[in-house]
């Protein structure tokens, strides 16, 4: 009789301090319980976790053994905790939950509780968490300020004055879930809703003005759900979720959704979330082929990309990112917060100019792809082709260096500055910004032929005519009388790269004499008279060539 009575003080006690009794959830494990796992004789409630006599030494009265195992822990290159085995209240919760005990293994009784349905260990599936924790949020570690100054992204621990609480300073499991309360399903101790559980202690540079925090943006029921597992319907209200599971997540390092990277963006970024379809654009014949590297990116990796890989998150931080617009040759909100390399070639934390994001793989990195013309003068890095030193250039960190053009097309002047993906972005009308894929080599926005023979039409060089009039390129008169380019891209079929690199000269290969106006001649179409290949810049739009090319000798010829 007093065993009993002391059960029943203990059973009123934990719901007088815990504010609401355990019956009505699954951890209600007696016969009584609601949920599919529970005893088939075993009328009392809190015996499957507690005992009022002959307990583990381990408070509160536990009344299970220690599972005892050597865990596989959560490990990834940006975590700045050191993590020990699980300990606190985390040991105790993984009595059940690592699958490794029976249910009914408890200290009080001398034969283990049985269960209905042949149930013994906790059954496979999403809350048998097993042994190997490496795809779990972090437990048992120690959060102090020190910690928070070292990550950087952690709130104060003195800030943790809600809902979530520390257990003598380390995250347990019972500083998100509350065993004996399921006010917010999963036992959790705050709503899901806007990552508010998450932001208790996570405090993500960016994040507050970031699209993926801010957007109201629905699934459309098409292709994979992107919230298999949430109640919420929008961005906005899945928040870190959009991206990231506290528990059996498929990319372990970070707790991804998915172990393939690029599938934590596509399942909304495939145009039944997000508005632009950015997954059939990486289909195209040239993208940035993101599906061809896997767990090669890292978020600490230097800004200067050494082993070549293409992610997502190499060109866009999910935290950071917003539709907010900038003009050349400033970033935008899509590429916010992401590593760059700057004009000396010095790595930045965060780019202030798109092309900063550029070159940290087209510039100074080994591997990279490299232009498909041979020419006079090579050179693959285009932060050297851009400086705007050279004699010339397509003006993407500054103005061009050529103050009279006469063919640019309004709005567009000498003094104008122009992106990257001005010319390298997907292509066809109402495409996703961005250069994520194009049915065009060199993920150009427009055709661009490079072929000697080619006619010319505004198609074939529709790149070129963005900017520069077709009518001023073709028709007009050079101090000689002559129509240049009438004559060598109509009459002759040669086309304008044969004679012009787009992207520039560098100022340590060429000089202002020979390579104003991006002359660096295509080798494979144009060869050298009597060992002469050069183009003079006489000045006032005068100019002389040596060379053979469709085999009319230049000895010189003067424009």
């Amino acid at each position: 009789m007093r065993k009993k009575f002391a059960l029943s003080i203990f059973f009123l006690l934990t719901v007088g301090i815990f504010g609401q009794s355990i019956k009505n959830t699954v951890h209600n494990l007696s016969i009584s319980g609601t949920g599919s796992i529970k005893a088939t004789t075993e009328s009392e409630i809190c015996v499957f976790c507690h005992t009022p006599h002959n307990s583990s030494p381990r408070k509160p009265l536990w009344n299970r053994n220690d599972p005892g195992s050597n865990y596989t822990l959560y490990n990834s290159s940006t975590l700045n905790a050191n993590l020990g085995q699980p300990d606190g209240s985390s040991i105790l919760c993984l009595s059940c939950h690592d699958g490794t005990i029976a249910l009914g293994n408890v200290l009080s009784r001398s034969t283990d509780i049985t269960f209905g349905g042949g149930v013994t260990t906790l059954p496979t599936g999403s809350k048998n968490l097993s042994t190997d924790l490496s795809d779990d949020h972090p437990i048992s570690l120690t959060y102090n300020s020190a910690l928070a100054a070292s990550d950087g992204e952690l709130k104060n621990p003195s800030t943790l004055t809600g809902p979530v609480y520390l257990e003598k300073g380390k995250v347990q499991c019972t500083s998100c879930h509350d065993p004996h309360k399921n006010i917010y399903n999963d036992f959790l101790v705050a709503s899901r809703k806007n990552s508010t559980l998450c932001t208790y202690c996570h405090d993500k540079n960016g994040w507050i003005s970031s699209t993926h925090k801010t957007s109201n943006k629905t699934w459309n029921g098409s292709g994979t759900d992107p919230w298999p597992n949430s109640e919420y319907t929008t961005v906005s209200q899945n928040a870190c979720e959009n991206c990231h599971t506290p528990h059996n997540a498929g990319g372990h390092q970070r707790l991804l959704n998915y172990s393939n990277e690029e599938n934590n963006c596509l399942t909304c970024h495939n145009g039944n979330v997000a508005s632009k379809d950015i997954q059939s654009e990486l289909n195209k014949s040239y993208s940035h082929e993101v599906s061809n590297y896997s767990n090669i990116h890292d978020p600490n990796e230097s800004s200067l990309v050494n082993n070549i890989h293409v992610e997502c998150t190499d060109c866009h931080n999910p935290h950071y990112s917003s539709n907010t617009p900038a003009n050349a040759p400033f970033a935008n909100g899509f590429i916010a917060g992401v590593k760059g390399i700057n004009s000396d070639g010095v790595s930045v934390t965060n780019i202030q100019y798109e092309y900063e994001l550029c070159y940290r793989c087209h510039a100074d990195s080994p591997n990279k792809p490299g232009s498909q013309t041979t020419r006079a003068i090579e050179q693959n890095n285009v932060r050297l082709e851009f400086d705007l030193a050279n004699p010339s250039y397509h003006p993407i960190e500054g103005a061009g260096a050529n103050n009279n053009v006469p063919s640019l097309i309004s709005p567009y002047t000498e003094s104008s500055i122009i992106y990257c993906t001005d010319c390298h972005a997907s292509d066809g009308a109402g495409s996703p910004e961005g250069p994520h894929g194009s049915i065009y080599p060199q993920i150009l926005k427009f055709n661009y032929e490079k072929a000697d023979n080619t006619p010319e039409s505004y198609q074939a060089y529709e790149l070129c005519y963005q900017c520069h009039d077709r009518n001023q390129i073709i028709n007009s008169m050079g101090k000689f009388g002559k129509r240049v380019h009438r004559k060598h891209i109509i009459s002759e079929d040669i086309p304008c790269n044969a004679c012009h690199d787009a992207h520039g000269i560098s100022n340590t290969q060429g000089n202002f004499t020979n390579n104003t106006h991006l002359i660096n001649f295509d080798l494979s179409i144009v060869s050298p008279y009597n060992g002469r290949l050069e183009f003079i810049d006489n000045g006032n739009f005068k100019g002389t060539c040596y060379l053979v090319c469709h085999g009319e000798r230049h000895r010189p010829e003067s424009y």
